[in-house]
């Protein structure tokens, strides 16, 4: 099983791919409702050198509520998470598959929604 939905990006840099991240996210019902900056972070805390390392906590609000109804401890996997990490080639851009992070809980409701908001994210992801 594939446990993220990835893209590579060749033709821009970290700041524009973010950008174009966000906007794919929004247009496909996500917001950011967290960031980390990895190289910052590591940068600040251990005082080491590290290519741009982004993560963003996606959420779908209205997906997100149905699933905190089916399961109120999914809360503790959400949002989803979203990564932005440099590479010699482009930025490679990866989500989390909700499918695949909702196995601990053996509920096929929550599995059910799990698979509608993979199948969004991986619309974002293609739209970047």
């Amino acid at each position: 099983m594939t446990y993220t939905i990835n893209r590579m990006i060749s033709d821009a840099g970290i700041d524009e791919v973010d950008a174009r991240t966000r906007e794919a996210l929004a247009d496909h019902g996500f917001g950011v409702l967290t960031e980390i900056d990895v190289k910052a972070t590591m940068k600040k805390k251990l005082d080491v050198e590290m290519p741009a390392y982004r993560i963003l906590g996606a959420c779908n609000p209205k997906m997100a509520f149905q699933a905190i109804g089916i399961e109120p401890r999914v809360g503790a996997m959400l949002p989803c998470n979203v990564i932005l990490r440099e590479l010699d080639n482009g930025v490679e851009v990866s989500a989390i598959d909700p499918v695949a992070s909702m196995q601990a809980i053996e509920n096929s409701e929550l599995t059910s929604v799990a698979g509608d908001v993979r199948d969004m994210l991986a619309k974002a992801v293609d739209a970047i």
